[in-house]
């Protein structure tokens, strides 16, 4: 294998890829087993370098220090990916969706990411999040609560992926919407824009200008009354 990717690798197979990854994790092992039990829980790649730390772990063969090791790898490829250019700037629409539709590309299961935003409406930090489904992403309110908190951004967007069907809102993208807007006047932060990207399509809540009517009617200043001059 070692041979076949000193010429390019370019026959190389997915699990081969992982055998090679992981016997610098695990030295003087028969990495295979692990790298297939690795896709069996995952997918495909992308899957397992999408994975969170806790599930690596838990994987046979695998525990904390060959976590780390894919981990690690895992975030070197979002910065190399994304680091190298600036995030562009979220009031030119067009140059938003492209940066979407491209860290959803391939995907095999649906994801949320939240892009935090300073008063300038530039991206300064993103975080993703998977319940490694296809039809949805489980998400509880306290985990967007705590990653509200540790970050505090001026403004935030969300989007999410639709791996069939088209781009429309369903009623549980509606409810999510609500809620996140909700979360995000109790933390005096404005909630953007909630974005979904089906194959090609792009769909924004912003664009189609629910966004406004949904930060008026799920904000604190609505439910307790504004406050008097």
């Amino acid at each position: 294998m070692l041979e076949r990717l000193a010429q390019g690798g370019e026959n190389l197979q997915e699990h081969e890829l992982l055998e090679i990854l992981l016997f610098n994790a695990i030295p003087r092992k028969n990495t295979n087993e692990i790298a297939h039990n690795l896709l069996n829980a995952f997918g495909n790649i992308d899957g397992v370098f999408g994975a969170e730390f806790s599930q690596l772990s838990e994987i046979e063969g695998v525990g904390e220090s060959t976590a780390a090791y894919l981990k690690c790898i895992a975030l070197f490829y979002e910065k190399v990916k994304f680091g190298k250019k600036e995030l562009p700037a979220l009031v030119n629409a067009g140059d938003f969706a492209s940066l979407v539709k491209a860290r959803f590309e391939g995907l095999s299961c649906e994801v949320l990411d939240f892009y935090c935003t300073d008063s300038r409406n530039r991206v300064k930090r993103f975080q993703r999040f998977s319940s490694k489904e296809t039809d949805r992403v489980r998400l509880a309110p306290e985990q967007v609560s705590k990653f509200i908190a540790k970050e505090h951004p001026y403004g935030l967007v969300a989007a999410h992926n639709h791996l069939s069907g088209g781009c429309d809102p369903s009623e549980e993208d509606d409810n999510f919407t609500a809620q996140i807007q909700m979360l995000c006047s109790m933390n005096n932060i404005r909630f953007l824009d909630h974005c979904i990207v089906c194959g090609d399509g792009f769909y924004s809540y912003f664009m189609s200008g629910r966004m406004e009517d949904i930060r008026r009617n799920f904000s604190v200043e609505n439910i307790f009354g504004k406050k008097k001059p």
